[in-house]
Formats: structure tokens, C-alpha cells, sequence
């Protein structure tokens, strides 16, 4: 048997059936290119009678995409298959995808249909879908949770019919690595010709399981894992794409299988998806999170200097990313801040490092994360270099479409005020803020949180604002957000002042 596993995508079709992760026909063609870009061997694309919209977008991505092939789901009726197989008549290698359900909960309460009607549906539907088009899937939906030999019959009912690939998914999250390995190998084990098809598994993350559950299909036998970017998908998603190929990659020792990804495709694979469909990627996601190659630790990061490999399994590089990032934070040590001074331009003696690391911890005690310019500032006081910084007196706001706002600051002993317009309270204030400092910077982000519970909540700021291309984050807090804006804002602008001054 071989140990190529393909890889077939379905974050276009079960994925976008994720809550909120709906998309139009250019974000679907974007994200397809994507996939093509990866290295996916099959795009499953949508489910064609869904809608006339979900039919176009079909036969668009179907026609513009030449390396994988493009799949079309359908249910196990004519007017489904017709219209699955429409969809991808123009595509370079379509594949048919029909499917039924095979276990007994759904066979009595969803089909209505004794076990003997859906085998002659499975016959009857993959023998027409194989007249329309060359290639066909045949999925038995809830398969972990049907019996073992109606499975057998049913697989071998859709070879005998002509399918060329045999899905067994896990459709509700149910089942167990040792469990969905077994089911594997029974069926393989029992159907004639098995080696004529290819056994896919799908499986779903309900119970937080669906990548192991895949592995160890794979290792039952199946040489075909659908899942999606970022795990996205119904209720608690499917399996995660990246976790998969790299568990293949990272663990050969145990798990001696390829895939023809390109995995230093992954991180734009991911970001490109979250940035269509507004789903935000957890922090602490495996493989693509924001926190995935980060180390705050001290004893982490003094490893990390000293080794890569002693705190991290892969390189960031291998996934598309630029480096590991060494977070600044109040579980760092003095080695892990003496690198980020060191990368910064600041060559220290071991007392200044110590000195620095006294004024770190205080402020890391304040902030959950201590950035560069945050750093930069600690480095200027140490040097005994001081700077005066504008602080807010008085802020009012008014109106809407445009907004009027009223900024009084002081500098030292100094008041300064001015008024100025924008498209809301908080660009007016900050137009106002640059108007009295005479310079002029870039809102790039902008988030807001209740600090404290309550009606009379803090609001809590946070900001990264470019000056002249350089990024310099801000902080802000006060029971009016307007007012946390526009301190956070402020806080950057200081920092900027103070850096460019000195």
C-alpha cells in the first residue's frame, strides 16, 4: 500500500458551512487559488444545488482552476448528481462526490429507508454519477456510528458501481483513534478489490479528536484525509488541514506517510481565510496561532537562545513564517531581554541588563505584553535620557457626520488646546491631538474591552499607529471609551515623540 496520502479540502463547501464563514463567488475563487497555491490534491467546491449562487461559484472556481482536481457534493438523487455534475463539466479533473447516510438512527429517522433501499440507492446514484463524470466519491455519512459489515456491503456496493474513492466519516465527532483504525481495517480487510479504490476519512472535532481520529484512519489504511483550513466547519469544526500535515511531517518516525503539500504555504493558506470570513484564529491554535512559536518563559526563551530545537519541534519557517517570536512579559528572564536589546540595536553590559530588568518587571507587572517601543522607552531612562510627554487635561466631543472634538493637553507646565472634525468622536479628537503636536500618523488597528464588570466598566484601549512607516502601539483606560481612544492613541504618539527626539 502506498504511503502518498492526498489531501482533499473541503473548506470551500463543509467548511463555509462554519457559521458566519459564508462566502461570495470572488472569495471562494481567492481562496481556491490559495488552495492550488498549497498543494491540495482535491478542492471540493460546493454543493451545487444548494442555490444558484452556490452553483456559479462552483462552476467558476471548476473553470479557473487547473492543478487540483474540483469536487461537487450531491446527495444520492438525480436532480442532485445532474446538477453537482453541471457544475463541474468544465473542470480539468472533476470528481462527483454523491453520498447517503448508513447508520441506523439516521437510516430510521432521517431517510425513512430500510438498510436493503439505501444499498440499491447507493447502486443506482454512483452508477449514474459514473456516466456524467469520470471520476466519483461515494461518502456513507455517520459511518462510525453504522455497523461494521452493513459498512462492508455498502463500500462494496459502490465499487461494484463504479466509485473510485470510498469515504467513512465520522460526521458527528463520535469516535475514537483505536476505534476509527479498526473500523478501517475491517472494512478494507472484507470488500473485494479494495486496492482499486482510494478510503477516505472525514471526520468532525466535536469531541476534539478529528486529527487524531484522521492519523489513525490513515494508519487503518486510508490514504485520503478531507478536511480544512484551519479547522474551520460545522459546530465544532473538521480536521484541521496544517495539524495533519505537519504531524505527518514533523513525527516520520510514527507516522512514515507524504503529502504533496506545500507547507511553507500554510500560514498564508490561513491568514488569507481568516481575513474572508472574519474568523479569527485562537491564539493558541497549533500550527498557525499567533502564540504557536511564541515563548514568554524565561526558561523557555534562555533555551530557545541557546537551541531552537529544545522548546520547538518544527521551524516557523517551515509553515511560511518569518521567525519564533521571544514575547516580553513579566515570566521573562534577563536573557530572553538582553536578545530582544540585542536584536533591537542596544549592546549592554551585564549591569545594565540588570538595571534594565528591574524597570521591565515593573512595568511587565502593568501590561500583560511589553513591545518594542515600550522597551525602547525603558532603554532611554536608563541611559538617564528624559523626554517630556503630553498628557490630556480635557476632551469634548460632539455631533455626529462630522464629529467636533475639543483637545486640551499639557507638556510640562504648558497647556495647549485645539478643535478639529472627522468622521467620528475619536478621529476628531486624534485630528485635533496632531494639529497641537504638528504631526500626523496612521490608525493600523484599533481594539476595545470592558477592563472591569459592570455598567461603569473601564474601557480598555489598545492601538498600533504608524509615524513615518514605524509602528508604535499605544495603550488607553477609562470608564469612557471615547476617552480610552484617545489615551492610547496619545501613548503612542508620546512614544514616537520621545524616540525620534533622542
Amino acid at each position: 500500500m502506498t504511503n502518498r496520502v492526498e489531501i482533499f479540502d473541503t473548506t470551500l463547501r463543509d467548511g463555509e458551512q462554519s457559521p458566519g464563514a459564508s462566502m461570495d463567488d470572488h472569495q471562494k475563487i481567492e481562496v481556491a487559488q490559495q488552495l492550488e497555491r498549497l498543494g491540495v490534491d482535491v478542492i471540493e467546491a460546493g454543493f451545487p444545488i444548494a442555490s444558484e449562487q452556490e452553483f456559479e461559484s462552483v462552476k467558476k472556481v471548476a473553470e479557473l482552476i487547473k492543478g487540483p482536481r474540483i469536487a461537487a457534493l450531491a446527495r444520492t438523487s438525480r436532480p442532485d448528481i445532474e446538477r453537482a455534475g453541471a457544475a463541474i463539466e468544465n473542470a480539468e479533473r472533476p470528481v462527483l462526490h454523491t453520498f447517503i447516510a448508513t447508520s441506523p438512527i439516521h437510516m430510521e429517522h432521517k431517510l425513512q429507508m430500510t438498510p436493503e433501499q439505501v444499498l440499491e440507492k447507493v447502486d443506482g446514484s454512483v452508477r449514474y454519477a459514473k456516466s456524467l463524470i469520470d471520476r466519483v466519491e461515494f461518502s456513507a455519512e455517520d459511518a462510525t456510528r453504522s455497523d461494521w459489515d452493513f459498512l462492508v456491503r455498502i463500500s462494496q456496493a459502490a465499487i461494484d458501481a463504479g466509485a473510485d474513492v470510498v469515504n467513512l466519516p465520522d460526521t458527528v465527532g463520535y469516535t475514537t483513534p483505536e476505534e476509527i483504525r479498526g473500523m478501517f481495517e475491517h472494512v478494507i480487510g472484507k470488500v473485494k478489490k479494495a486496492d482499486h479504490v482510494i478510503f477516505s476519512t472525514h471526520n468532525h472535532n466535536d469531541l476534539g479528536l478529528a486529527v487524531a481520529n484522521a492519523l489513525a484512519a490513515v494508519e487503518g489504511g486510508a490514504r485520503q484525509i478531507e478536511c480544512t483550513i484551519n479547522g474551520i466547519g460545522e459546530r465544532a469544526g473538521n480536521t484541521s488541514l496544517e495539524e495533519c500535515v505537519m504531524a505527518m511531517r514533523t513525527r516520520q518516525d510514527v507516522l512514515p506517510f507524504e503529502t504533496g503539500i506545500n507547507t511553507k504555504e500554510i500560514t498564508n493558506a490561513s491568514k488569507v481565510l481568516s481575513n474572508i470570513t472574519g474568523l479569527v484564529v485562537s491564539y493558541n491554535k497549533p500550527i498557525v496561532g499567533r502564540n504557536a512559536f511564541a515563548h514568554e518563559a524565561g526558561i523557555h526563551q534562555h533555551g530557545m537562545i541557546a537551541n531552537q530545537m529544545t522548546y520547538e519541534i518544527m521551524t516557523p519557517e517551515s509553515i511560511g513564517r518569518s521567525k519564533s517570536d521571544l514575547v516580553l512579559g513579566k515570566h521573562s528572564g534577563k536573557a530572553g531581554l538582553a536578545k530582544r536589546c540585542e536584536e533591537l540595536g542596544y549592546d549592554l553590559a551585564s549591569d545594565e541588563v540588570a538595571q534594565l530588568y528591574e524597570k521591565f518587571i515593573k512595568l511587565a507587572d502593568q501590561k500583560k505584553e511589553v513591545f518594542d517601543d515600550d522597551l525602547r522607552i525603558l532603554l532611554l531612562g536608563l541611559r538617564d535620557e528624559t523626554f517630556e510627554t503630553f498628557h490630556l487635561e480635557g476632551l469634548n466631543t460632539s455631533g455626529k457626520d462630522p464629529s467636533m472634538a475639543m483637545v486640551e493637553l499639557r507638556k510640562g507646565e504648558v497647556k495647549l488646546s485645539d478643535t478639529a472634525l472627522g468622521d467620528g468622536p475619536v478621529h476628531a479628537a486624534c485630528m485635533a491631538i496632531e494639529r497641537i503636536v504638528g504631526v500626523s500618523g496612521h490608525l493600523e488597528e484599533f481594539q476595545i474591552r470592558a477592563a472591569s464588570p459592570g455598567k461603569d466598566a473601564i474601557g480598555e484601549a489598545h492601538v498600533i499607529v504608524n509615524f513615518e512607516k514605524r509602528p508604535f502601539t499605544g495603550t488607553g483606560a477609562s470608564t469612557d471609551i471615547i476617552e480610552a481612544a484617545v489615551l492610547a492613541y496619545l501613548n503612542a504618539l508620546n512614544k514616537y515623540l520621545a524616540l525620534t527626539k533622542h
